[in-house]
């Protein structure tokens, strides 16, 4: 509870602070201490410190596993504006009310992470998609962005009718919006067709949230109109808080379904693990490769509601960590290089080898090498899958899949190092370089001792 109110009122504050200063560096000082705040009560919530009570009626039930969902989410929303915070100032003019819409995003990221009725999720997920449309249209001067904001939009509202006429055929069919209330007619084998359906386009529309193939079309246009510094947000925290809303739903109510749902998604990971890595293959831009990189990093996450144990949420965990981590940092440097192609990225090792070798860990992280915080995600996720005891198969097409996505990160990493350019960046700080390092550092640390994050659900 403590982390919806306090966002809530963050954002409300992140408003007025454009009111009272027009310095662009003041209001990113004040989002830095209000994340470190939000960071804070999260953390002492988890040690059992409520500053706040309200009852819910049972609406809301907050799990250790959510909190440590959250803390992530937060402190990767605090590495990112650290990094990304003065590229936000760039964007446009609103610089406080950008800020304040991320605020109010991360309260739907804790309303997700611990809904125990549809009516929450549905509020959560609106919360996080509305602020996001506007962000992504946030660069008014760029019709690529104004086109994607439009086409989020339209796409957005429709998966969001599809999952409103789902939540609306389960209660038809239930009587209840509560997940605990669902849950006994699930045991039923026969039953209503209407609940069904209902559960099918809940599926969708989730899916669609998290860019999982065939629901993926919209992804490679949004990310690659939208402001760069958005992107990165929106690919990271947006997309793992969502995946955390999948598994609460599935593990709440819908766990007794599994052998139904257990091949559906299947078939959505086969696809989206294909589409995925395979177009992203001949991408020529680096930021649209990234795009698409996302939709297979999907694929992988998607492995936790397939195996639906607890390795699978152990993995989910550290995949969440790991994937928000790497694709901030490599944004980060994306952000500060002047051609998103792979030949601007020429001979960057040379004048900046500080931003390429940090660039060089989020890739292999994101690729799974061993020695980063990507590897045991990877593994994690598989295990979970080989644990299920059923479609090896897929775990074995999954790992090729991987194989895949070397090819095309290592494109980067090859440019870097082994061609030459000139490598041309914006103007590089040393406080830039040394949260890159950290950031590393971290990637690292977690890629040897991933037990040091995966521990605190346990607590």
């Amino acid at each position: 509870m403590n982390a919806i109110i306090i966002s809530a009122i963050l954002g409300v504050v992140m408003m007025y602070s454009g009111v009272f200063t027009k310095n662009t560096s003041v209001i990113r000082y004040v989002a830095i201490a209000g994340l470190l705040i939000l960071l804070g009560f999260n953390i002492a919530e988890t040690c059992g410190f409520q500053l706040f009570y309200v009852n819910v009626h049972g609406m809301l039930a907050f799990s250790q596993y959510g909190l440590l969902v959250n803390s992530i989410m937060f402190a990767s929303t605090l590495l990112y504006v650290l990094l990304s915070g003065r590229d936000i100032e760039n964007v446009g003019i609103y610089v406080a009310e950008y800020f304040a819409l991320i605020f109010f995003i991360l309260c739907g990221v804790s309303l997700v992470t611990s809904f125990n009725t549809l009516l929450i999720l549905f509020l959560g997920i609106e919360i996080i998609s509305i602020p996001l449309y506007i962000l992504t249209g946030s660069d008014k001067r760029n019709l690529k962005s104004n086109e994607a904001s439009l086409k989020y939009f339209l796409m957005g509202t429709f998966s969001t009718g599809i999952m409103l006429m789902g939540i609306t055929l389960i209660y038809g069919a239930t009587g209840t919006f509560m997940l605990n209330g669902i849950e006994p007619l699930l045991a039923n084998p026969k039953m209503n067709i209407w609940l069904v359906s209902g559960l099918l386009m809940l599926f969708i529309s989730m899916a669609f949230k998290v860019s999982a193939a065939p629901f993926h079309f919209w992804t490679p246009d949004v990310y690659d109109g939208a402001p760069s510094v958005f992107t990165s947000f929106m690919a990271t925290i947006v997309k793992a808080a969502i995946f955390i809303a999948f598994i609460r739903l599935f593990d709440g109510a819908y766990g007794l379904m599994k052998g139904t749902w257990q091949p559906v998604i299947a078939i959505t990971i086969l696809l989206t693990l294909f589409i995925g890595n395979i177009t992203a293959v001949f991408q020529q831009s680096v930021k649209r490769m990234l795009a698409y990189s996302s939709i297979a990093q999907a694929g992988f996450m998607l492995f936790a509601l397939f195996g639906f144990n607890d390795l699978a949420k152990e993995g989910l965990i550290l995949y969440a960590a790991a994937y928000c981590l790497a694709t901030i940092g490599i944004f980060a440097i994306l952000i500060k290089m002047k051609d998103y192609t792979y030949e601007g990225y020429n001979g960057l090792a040379k004048t900046q080898p500080v931003l390429a070798a940090t660039n060089t860990i989020f890739l292999l992280s994101l690729a799974g090498i061993p020695l980063t915080a990507g590897f045991f995600a990877k593994y994690y996720m598989l295990a979970a899958a080989v644990k299920s005891g059923s479609y090896l198969w897929l775990v074995i097409f999954a790992v090729l899949c991987a194989a895949v996505s070397v090819y095309y990160y290592f494109r980067v990493i090859q440019s870097m190092y082994f061609k030459n350019g000139d490598g041309e960046t914006a103007t590089i700080t040393p406080w830039f370089k040394y949260t890159l390092i950290i950031l590393a550092g971290i990637i690292i640390l977690l890629g040897i001792f991933p037990q040091l994050l995966i521990q605190y659900m346990y607590f």
